[in-house]
């Protein structure tokens, strides 16, 4: 298993059901995916910024792993410009003990 898959099993081993911890780990598994999207891309980050219509530091701030602020529009620009788009989802398999999951 590479370091990537280890750091992102430990990550989501953190994740509380709600809380900004959880907000976090998320955030940095985005943070990861984004960066790597960008260097396969071949697009430097001030190309990406321009292209998102953003400025260099706004997008400094996306990719940064450790700010949680986020909102959805700048992830889907973000994704757009990289040629990706984005899915959300809930998932339900983390529900506490006794509560329907269906």
């Amino acid at each position: 298993m590479n370091g990537d898959a280890v750091n992102e099993m430990r990550e989501l081993r953190e994740l509380p059901e709600n809380g900004a911890t959880g907000a976090l780990a998320v955030k940095r598994r985005l943070s990861r995916q984004l960066v790597a999207a960008l260097a396969e891309s071949g697009l430097t980050k001030t190309a990406l910024a321009r292209r998102m219509r953003t400025s260099r530091s706004s997008l400094d701030r996306l990719l940064d792993p450790d700010n949680p602020a986020l909102t959805l529009a700048t992830l889907a620009r973000a994704a757009g410009a990289l040629g990706r788009r984005v899915r959300v989802e809930l998932d339900d398999s983390a529900a506490p003990p006794g509560r329907s999951q269906g």
